[in-house]
Parts: structure tokens; C-alpha cells; sequence
């Protein structure tokens, strides 16, 4: 308990310097690390309501902090408003402490949410950035679990996804090495399920500076019709017709009201 008395101690006073003792946190390094990471987009393309598209480009990277980016699978509505709260808390809390937001705290804030609803709300996240203890890279599932791991999928494509990561993976790649295999495993969620879009987006954080790929690579296209599906009036015979007669054109003979 005296060492947890000193840590906490020793973190109030680095807080009260205003940053001029930010070096005095543990594991805080005074250098950044670039941080790339994307979600494998399960319905990156569109989002559909039953067998219907609704919407064949949607966004499904969202934005949480300067630093601090979302990735969302499951319910589009459900995965857009959660973001958008917390991205909230997040601007709030900041302009609170001063300082600029943890990838943690955004954790915090999501996983607690999600657990409250026990899945009911179908927001299955992949959360990333990069604060004062480097980059973070987060999964969040609709019941609140979460994992922190080197690579992460999410959605309906995530095991075909999965598979390239295990098989290419490795420490220490370059920013266009790794672009090119978050490419390669959100094609093949693609290819391998029905469910998930046509595009690939990608969001590179590093220290001081977010880009942007929208979209970073087309996949699929849709095609052009063969033949042509307008049928002349006329085509389908019509064997009876009923005359709809208006509500003003009718009259009451007869009128009786009925007690309860």
C-alpha cells in the first residue's frame, strides 16, 4: 500500500507541474511511435437494413480524438452514436485536465458503456492511437470484453482477415509493408464474405499527425446491367378491376352509439 501511496504521490506532483515533469511518468517516452493500424471493415462498403443496401459507401472509421481513432462492425447506427459519445467525453475531458486524451481512458469509457447494455447494443470495435505511452491497439466487443493485441480483426470477415495477419505478421515493418498487408487481409474478408463492402480504408496514426485513405483501394465494382428489365404497359393482363370509391362520397343512414 506505501508503494501505491507513492506512486499516486509522485503522479500528483508531475500533474501539478503542467507537463514540465511528464518524463517523471512511468514508461512515458518523450519520443512518439508511429502507430498503423486499420479495421478490417466486415461491412466496410455499405450498410444494409435486412437484404436492402441502404447506403454503399458509408464511413466506418470514426473519429474519437485528435489522436485517437474507431473502427466499428455489427449495427451501423449503433456503432456511429457509441463513437460519437465517447468522442465527446473525450473532447470534455481534455479541455478538464488540459492535456490530450489516453487511448485507454476512451477504452474505459467504451467498454463500461457496452457492458451496461450486456450486448444489446451491437457495437463491435477495434480501437487504436497513439498517446504519451506509445501506440495502443484495442478490440471491444458488444458485451464489453476487450483485447489488446499486435493485430486485430473485427466482423463478419475477420477470420479470412485473421489469416493473412498470422501468416504475414512480424515486428519492426515498414508504414508501406504494413499498408500493403492491411490491404491484403480486408481483401480477403471481402472476397471470402458476403457481408462486408467493396473498398478498402485506411487511417495511419502517428505522433502529432493522422492520414487519411479514403479509399485506399476499390476491390470490387459494381458491374454494369446485361439487358434491360423495363416491361411496356400493358405487359401484365389485368382480369378485374375494383373502382375505389372516396371516404367524402359516402353517407350515414344510421348512426348508434354504444356505452362501455
Amino acid at each position: 500500500s506505501n508503494f501505491i501511496i507513492k506512486q499516486w504521490y509522485q503522479r500528483r506532483v508531475a500533474i501539478t507541474a503542467g507537463g514540465k515533469a511528464r518524463n517523471n511518468f512511468p514508461n512515458c517516452p518523450e519520443n512518439g511511435y508511429d502507430h498503423l493500424w486499420c479495421h478490417l471493415q466486415g461491412r466496410r462498403g455499405f450498410y444494409t437494413g435486412g437484404s436492402i443496401v441502404c447506403d454503399l459507401n458509408c464511413e466506418k472509421i470514426h473519429y474519437i480524438a485528435d489522436n485517437i481513432y474507431c473502427c466499428g462492425a455489427g449495427t451501423a447506427a449503433d456503432t456511429e452514436f457509441t463513437t460519437r459519445m465517447v468522442s465527446s467525453k473525450m473532447e470534455l475531458l481534455k479541455l478538464r485536465t488540459g492535456r490530450e486524451g489516453r487511448v485507454i481512458s476512451a477504452l474505459r469509457m467504451l467498454k463500461q458503456y457496452l457492458f451496461r447494455y450486456q450486448g444489446y447494443i451491437s457495437a463491435a470495435l477495434v480501437l487504436g492511437g497513439v498517446d504519451v505511452t506509445g501506440p495502443a491497439l484495442y478490440t471491444v466487443y458488444p458485451h464489453g470484453s476487450t483485447d489488446k493485441l499486435p493485430y486485430v480483426t473485427m466482423g463478419s470477415g475477420s477470420l479470412a482477415a485473421m489469416s493473412v495477419f498470422e501468416d504475414r505478421y512480424k515486428l519492426n515493418m515498414e508504414e508501406e509493408e504494413a499498408k500493403a498487408l492491411v490491404c491484403d487481409a480486408i481483401k480477403a474478408g471481402i472476397i471470402n464474405d458476403l457481408g462486408s463492402g467493396s473498398n478498402v480504408d485506411i487511417t495511419v496514426i502517428r505522433k502529432g499527425e493522422v492520414e487519411v485513405f479514403r479509399p485506399y483501394q476499390v476491390v470490387c465494382q459494381k458491374s454494369q446491367r446485361q439487358g434491360d428489365y423495363t416491361f411496356p404497359r400493358g405487359t401484365t393482363v389485368v382480369t378485374n378491376t375494383t373502382e375505389m370509391v372516396p371516404f367524402s362520397a359516402l353517407q350515414v343512414t344510421d348512426e348508434e352509439v354504444m356505452e362501455l
